[in-house]
């Protein structure tokens, strides 16, 4: 026998995680406000059941990311998003795991955890999350390991990425857009601030913030505005909705 088409609507509704979420909320508020009710009176009953729901949203609500389908973004890029979101005050505008470079389809391999546009420039920050076994080491500016493992490829990707982002936003606006390659990194110990490996910026996930915030201003608000723009339209989501 085929369903019909409402019972596979109804069907869907109820396998969405969002919906099943939904009735262990409002399961949890009537089953506290039953049994203060019993105890307490309908009228404290109600006021607990529905504490218990308004509480459990907003705690949902703290835990919940603003980025954009990641497939689920990690932890490091999750704890990066939450620095670069006190930035807004200081003029800062984020976009958050976009393609690079959108071919004709606006596909890309390529991808940019954070894209940060602010008075002190652009910036492709990639999170990682390191081992913190293993020490974080660096030789001439010229070479990052982690441990025994050279991470020359995950800093030519990362230059890569700025590079064509700066290539494709400099086309949309009409002028020279600098993009600055970073890597924020959690888990091992970080013995310097900041460093600048093969022309990428290296430094502790927890130093996201004030790795943008100590910069000089080059951007007016309008250049910021008319990047973030260009960005939105040309750097693509990397996991569109």
């Amino acid at each position: 026998m085929k369903e019909s088409p409402e019972e596979s609507t109804a069907a869907a509704m109820l396998a969405d995680p969002r919906v099943r979420r939904w009735r262990w909320t409002a399961a949890a508020g009537v089953v506290a406000g039953v049994a203060v009710t019993v105890t307490a009176g309908w009228r404290l009953g109600l006021t607990v059941a529905v504490l218990v729901v308004v509480g459990d949203v907003v705690r949902r609500s703290r835990k919940s990311s603003t980025v954009t389908a990641w497939q689920k973004s990690s932890a490091a890029e999750r704890r990066t998003e939450k620095q670069l979101k006190s930035l807004q005050r200081n003029g800062y505008v984020v976009l958050h795991a976009r393609a690079v470079p959108a071919d004709d389809e606006g596909v890309s391999d390529g991808r940019i955890d954070h894209l940060v546009i602010g008075p002190s420039g652009v910036y492709a920050i990639d999170s990682e999350k390191w081992d913190k076994r293993l020490p974080v080491r660096t030789m001439s500016h010229l070479k990052l390991f982690h441990g025994p493992f050279n991470k020359k490829d995950r800093l030519d990707e990362a230059r890569w990425e700025a590079q064509q982002a700066s290539s494709i936003l400099a086309k949309r606006v009409g002028f020279e857009v600098p993009v600055q390659p970073s890597v924020a990194i959690y888990g091992p110990s970080i013995p310097w601030k900041v460093m600048r490996v093969r022309d990428v910026d290296v430094y502790a996930g927890n130093r996201a913030r004030a790795y943008l915030r100590r910069r000089p201003k080059i951007l007016t608000d309008g250049d910021v505005q008319r990047i973030f723009q260009a960005a939105e339209k040309a750097l693509p989501p990397k996991y569109p909705d």
